[in-house]
C-alpha cells in the first residue's frame, strides 16, 4: 500500500467558506441588530433543550415513567431553535452555498448574484410560505388545537407560530443583506472576506 503526504490544513484552507462582507448600512445594521438579538438568546434553548432530554431519559429508564407533554416539549424547542437559528446563519453567511462558480467571479460580479438570488428567488420564497403558513397558524388558534397524544401539549398554535416568527426574521436578514450588497453596487467600496470565519 503506498503512503501519501497529505497536509490536512492545506486542504482545510481551500474549502473553508469565507463569509463576504459588504458594507454596512443603517437599515442593514437595525435588521441585523433584531437577528442578532434574537439569534444569540435563543441559543439558550439548547441548553433547556440538553437538560429536558437528560431528565426525560431519567424519569424513563430510572424512575419507569414518562410525560408525553415533555417529550413532545423536545421536539418543539428542537423546531423553535432550528427555525430561529436560520435567520442568524444568513446574517453571519454561514447558510449552505454552492460557490462553485462564484467563487471564481469578480467582486461586482458575485454580489449581481447575490442580489439577484435574494430578490428573485429567496424573498418571493420566505412570502410564499409566510402567506400559506399564516391561515395555518390561524386555523389551529381558531379550532384550540391541541395534541393528539394524551397528556401532550395544548394550544398548538404556539409551535406553528414559529414558522411566521422565524421566517419573518429571516426576511429581515435577507433584506439587510440585499442593503449590503446594493450599497456595494452603488459605489462603496470593496467587499472584504470575514477574517472572524476562520
Amino acid at each position: 500500500m503506498a503512503e501519501y503526504d497529505v497536509d490536512l490544513d492545506r486542504i482545510e484552507e481551500a474549502v473553508a467558506h469565507r463569509a463576504t462582507v459588504y458594507p454596512r448600512t443603517a437599515v442593514s445594521d437595525l435588521f441585523e441588530g433584531i437577528v442578532e438579538f434574537f439569534g444569540k438568546y435563543s441559543s439558550y434553548i439548547w441548553v433547556v433543550l440538553m437538560l429536558l432530554i437528560v431528565g426525560n431519559v431519567v424519569m424513563r429508564y430510572i424512575l419507569g415513567t414518562n410525560f408525553i407533554a415533555l417529550e413532545e416539549l423536545q421536539w418543539h424547542l428542537f423546531a423553535i431553535g432550528f427555525m430561529l437559528a436560520l435567520s442568524y446563519c444568513i446574517v453571519h453567511d454561514d447558510h449552505v452555498r454552492v460557490d462553485v462558480v462564484a467563487e471564481n467571479l469578480n467582486w461586482r460580479k458575485r454580489a449581481v448574484i447575490e442580489f439577484l438570488g435574494i430578490s428573485l428567488f429567496f424573498l418571493p420564497f420566505c412570502g410564499f410560505v409566510l402567506a400559506y403558513a399564516w391561515p395555518f397558524v390561524e386555523r389551529a388558534y381558531q379550532i384550540g388545537e391541541v395534541s393528539a397524544a394524551p397528556g401532550g401539549l395544548p394550544a398548538r398554535w404556539l409551535i406553528k407560530s414559529v414558522i411566521l416568527f422565524a421566517f419573518g426574521l429571516m426576511i429581515l436578514a435577507a433584506v439587510a443583506r440585499l442593503f449590503r450588497v446594493l450599497s456595494f453596487l452603488s459605489g462603496w467600496p470593496r467587499p472584504r472576506p470575514d477574517k472572524s470565519a476562520d
